[in-house]
């Protein structure tokens, strides 16, 4: 046999190897992709994203979409090969696969925490919409989670509202934490608190007066590191009572970054603006009650997701901004903001046509 042949046919059989090895060579990688982008103006499977009744709506037009990414599940194992195919792939980003699922989160895990993280997006949405519209919106502080084997455990429970603690009354979540640490270890700690169960008959009747108690729990030491810290095991949240009812629709979606755009969607539909002006706008972000806009994970395959829907303007939080930057995709504005104020201006700049004005991502931020 000529040597070049052979030559030829050794490197071959070498790339077959290699080949072959990379597919089971397993790597601890994981992959996200742009995922579907949804109009909140519009409907999903059939039905409007955001159902309001109660109060008056008006037509809308143009997209305000909120934008997901893909990732592979949790028990997913990648190869070598598809690593690599990864890390070309314009459209995908291969992560160590810990960043998606840090301290061996399992996939049920990680969806339940993607479902309460959703939930909460869309409290919150519907919180800085309506204060953006001067709508009153009553909260209140709960217990939002009691651990396992905790002081609290049997003593209070997720939805009790917080009254509160020491006879000194609570106005946020953090004064629970502040007011529980001013203790000692060991030390008696009192709570008023109202039961769900009364908070719930409340609601359901305006003549029913709701009986508080008070939970006295001895507090215990924290697993932290460094000074002892006083702890019962409670987290603290808020919840609220709306003046009419707004649901939002959208099954099979998770985490709390669609905030920004979901309160975007409930503003246009209570006012008669129209927002968009027929453009097409989307975005990312969380939202917190107060209508301030946070970064999010995935943004460059976010961005890709809208641009391939036909999104001309990107609303992008002001910490996400550099990164999304630098590999813009071609036709697409990135619109700095960092607040539900910044991304309304922004609209109206859209609609008008003064979209010299806009704030526009760069890499340095």
């Amino acid at each position: 046999m000529p040597r070049r042949t052979a030559t030829m046919l050794a490197s071959t059989l070498m790339l077959i190897a290699l080949l072959c090895a990379g597919v089971f060579i397993k790597v601890p990688y994981a992959e996200m992709s742009p995922g579907p982008t949804v109009n909140t103006l519009g409907e999903h499977d059939g039905e409007p994203v955001l159902q309001i009744t109660g109060h008056k709506t008006y037509a809308t037009t143009g997209h305000l979409n909120m934008t997901t990414v893909r990732v592979t599940s949790a028990d997913y194992r990648m190869n070598l090969v598809e690593a690599v195919y990864g890390w070309l792939a314009h459209d995908n980003k291969v992560v160590p696969h810990d960043t998606l699922y840090p301290d061996g989160k399992t996939e049920e895990q990680s969806t339940q925490e993607n479902a309460e993280e959703f939930s909460q997006s869309q409290e919150s949405a519907k919180v800085a919409a309506l204060k953006e519209l001067d709508i009153p919106v009553k909260s209140w502080v709960i217990v939002s989670t009691v651990l396992k084997d905790s002081p609290a455990e049997g003593r209070l429970h997720a939805g009790d509202v917080i009254k509160a603690v020491d006879g000194t009354a609570v106005k946020a979540p953090d004064d629970v934490a502040e007011l529980v640490t001013k203790h000692k270890p060991g030390d008696d700690v009192a709570f008023t608190i109202l039961p769900a169960k009364e908070q719930a008959a409340a609601e359901k009747s305006k003549t029913y007066v709701p009986r508080t108690k008070k939970v006295t729990i001895t507090t215990a030491k924290s697993d932290d590191t460094g000074a002892p810290r006083a702890i019962v095991g409670i987290s603290a949240g808020t919840d609220h009572t709306f003046p009419f009812t707004v649901d939002i629709k959208l099954a099979d979606v998770g985490g709390p970054s669609a905030g920004l755009m979901f309160a975007l969607g409930i503003v246009d539909k209570l006012t008669p603006d129209d927002l968009t002006g027929g453009k097409f706008v989307a975005g990312t972000g969380t939202i917190d009650d107060d209508g301030k806009v946070g970064p999010i994970g995935g943004i460059e395959m976010k961005t890709v997701g809208a641009r391939e829907k036909g999104a001309q303007y990107f609303l992008t939080p002001k910490d996400n901004c550099a990164a999304a930057a630098k590999d813009t995709p071609e036709g697409l504005t990135l619109v700095k903001v960092n607040t539900i104020d910044d991304a309304l201006d922004a609209l109206k700049d859209i609609r008008t046509g003064k979209t010299a004005d806009l704030p526009k991502c760069t890499t340095k931020g």
